[in-house]
């Protein structure tokens, strides 16, 4: 991780979008595009579509900026809110029907959390934090350890898991719920 990963400030760039700064909306943009993009793509499921989201929640970003409230949250995890928003909207308005469980967007929202972590953390803690989830991924019964990989690491939906493991959804989605909450107490 690079010194100006650690000593990006989102909160003050949205400002900066607030006051007009388009230059701040592009590094918002060249620092989380990519990721955002993910967050799209994985709720509408069709690149053209993600694609679309992402321009249209970045818009929503320059526009709303000014409504942005450090004392409410992170400027990332705001910023990650309105891709999501935007993304499960065009589902909506698309009429297709698209199934997002409750599981799939607290998938995002841990992605989201992750990444915000990642870039707020200094390298030794991250690697030392990692090593901790390793281990604590090790203490899992291996199926449970392999449906949260593919699921977090991945990305895939829990149909996709039940696929690939040849395993029932509702013991899939059982064992990463299970298997999560086992995580979460060790790494606590």
């Amino acid at each position: 991780m690079t010194a100006a990963a650690d000593t990006f400030d989102y909160d003050a760039a949205l400002g900066a979008c607030a006051r007009g700064d388009r230059l701040a909306l592009q590094r918002i943009y060249e620092r989380e595009g990519r990721y955002l993009m993910g967050v799209a793509l994985r709720i509408v499921r069709e690149r053209a579509r993600a694609e679309d989201v992402l321009h249209d929640a970045f818009l929503s970003i320059w526009q709303r900026a000014g409504s942005f409230d450090a004392a409410r949250g992170a400027g990332r995890g705001w910023i990650y809110s309105v891709v999501r928003h935007a993304a499960l909207n065009a589902v909506r308005s698309s009429g297709r029907d698209v199934r997002i469980d409750e599981e799939a967007v607290q998938a995002i929202d841990d992605q989201a959390a992750l990444e915000s972590y990642r870039s707020q953390v200094d390298p030794y803690e991250l690697g030392a934090d990692l090593g901790r989830l390793d281990t604590c991924l090790g203490r899992l019964e291996p199926a449970r350890r392999d449906c949260i990989v593919l699921a977090y690491v991945d990305g895939c939906s829990h149909g996709e898991i039940a696929q690939r493991t040849r395993t029932p959804l509702g013991t899939v989605k059982a064992w990463i719920q299970r298997g999560m909450r086992m995580l979460r107490e060790c790494m606590a």
